[in-house]
């Protein structure tokens, strides 16, 4: 069995360096973009990501608690959440799109994996509603994908 969490904190701080990760990868892309719609939508998104590490932060200082689902953390793996690949200066468009959607597919299954250890409703809520952002992230990506690289002739 690979790596598992050793406590909260360490499921939080691993969260909100991926939160950091994707901020600064979205602002990367963001530079590079050719298309002005999709400048946006980079920069949004790693104003986004900011957003989440912020709410990460406060969990993290205790504005909220897991209870018992704290003991279920514990039992996730680190390597079910940790997306391989890393960006490089190489990579094209397509190439970062992909990696893009892998990242956001892992940040949402984490998410959604802490809403259900959450005991408590506002937790449980506000993991639920990082889940749906990160969702809606990765579709984002799916359609630009589709359009920039599937595209008809």
């Amino acid at each position: 069995m690979g790596k598992t969490f050793g406590s909260v904190n360490d499921v939080l701080d691993f969260a909100i360096a991926r939160e950091i990760e994707a901020s600064e990868f979205y602002t990367g892309l963001a530079a590079k973009a050719d298309v002005p719609a999709m400048k946006q939508v980079f920069a949004d998104f790693a104003k986004e990501e900011q957003g989440h590490r912020a709410r990460l932060e406060a969990v993290k200082r205790g504005e909220y608690s897991f209870g018992a689902g704290a003991k279920q953390l514990m039992g996730l793996g680190l390597a079910d959440y940790l997306v391989a690949e890393k960006p490089t200066a190489q990579m094209d468009y397509a190439q970062a799109l992909v990696l893009a959607m892998k990242k956001e597919k892992a940040a949402f299954k984490l998410y959604a994996d802490l809403a259900s250890a959450a005991e408590d409703g506002t937790l449980r809520e506000l993991f639920l509603s990082l889940a749906a952002e990160e969702a809606k992230h990765k579709l984002r990506f799916e359609v630009e994908y589709d359009d920039y690289v599937l595209k008809e002739d």
